[in-house]
């Protein structure tokens, strides 16, 4: 029987700082819950106001894991710097990913971009980018857990968005404590909320027919959809035939670690 999600009901409004969410109180398949307080996730963190700032300050943080490539951060800046908080870069994607692609949006040449996206190919891009980190950013992975077990809550996990690469470091950490999919899926689809979403950057002058096709062909790519999530589960059962087999095997996460996390992040 699967657990009722649940996905807590408060959280800090924070001006620069996009889908931040403390995620205590997800149950796990044995009846426990996530400590509040533990395990965070948002957008990056280089927009951050003072007051921001200061809020993620109060969280008691060890360590901030950035899942942006050294374009991501050439695009937004790096984070701000947090009074004694631990750094870590983990770049899931390559920066030269999907450079050529963006290109061409930035070039607004609707043809090329109606080829590459139209009839369902923006969706079918974003799961076969889920299924790579999957398979690809094991080692980035297993970093992530190991560390998470060993030394590194109170954590705040993101990326650009804090959907995609963030949503999966989250979805195998969560698997890691033992939260069934279902409560999972229930968590990546809260940044589908409109305060949490990410902008679409937009020219000022970008209000033409075109341009608001472009916009609805890219759509696909700035939410957060079941499939992507379900495309990253199939991929890891396919592969290692189960979840246990993926984060002992794949990701380098040994029994007794894994329970060490468990016993850090988890309260009955």
């Amino acid at each position: 029987m699967t657990q009722t999600p649940h996905v807590p009901s408060t959280e800090p409004e924070l001006a620069g700082v996009r889908n931040f969410r403390d995620l205590g109180g997800l149950p796990t398949a044995d009846g426990r819950r996530l400590r509040h307080g533990v395990l965070n996730r948002s957008g990056h963190l280089a927009h951050a106001t003072e007051e921001d700032a200061r809020f993620l300050g109060t969280l008691g943080l060890h360590t901030v894991f950035d899942f942006r490539n050294a374009a991501d951060i050439a695009l937004d800046g790096p984070d701000v710097e947090l009074t004694g908080v631990r750094n870590v870069n983990l770049p899931l994607n390559d920066p030269a990913h999907g450079a050529e692609f963006w290109n061409m949006v930035r070039a607004r040449d609707l043809a090329q971009i109606r080829a590459a996206l139209a009839d369902g190919r923006a969706a079918d891009r974003m799961a076969e980018t889920y299924r790579e980190v999957i398979t690809g950013r094991t080692a980035e992975l297993g970093h992530v857990l190991r560390s998470v077990a060993e030394d590194s809550v109170p954590a705040l996990m993101h990326c650009a968005a804090g959907k995609d690469r963030a949503g999966l470091s989250v979805a195998v950490t969560l698997l890691a404590l033992g939260v069934a999919r279902d409560v999972i899926e229930a968590d990546y689809l809260e940044s589908n909320a409109p305060h949490r979403r990410y902008r679409m950057r937009r020219a000022p002058e970008a209000t033409g027919p075109e341009d608001r096709e472009i916009a609805e062909l890219l759509s696909p790519m700035f939410e957060a959809r079941a499939t992507y999530l379900l495309a990253a589960f199939e991929t890891i059962d396919a592969v290692w035939g189960s979840a246990d087999r993926y984060l002992t095997d794949g990701l380098g996460l040994a029994p007794a670690a894994r329970e060490r996390m468990r016993s850090r992040l988890l309260t009955d």
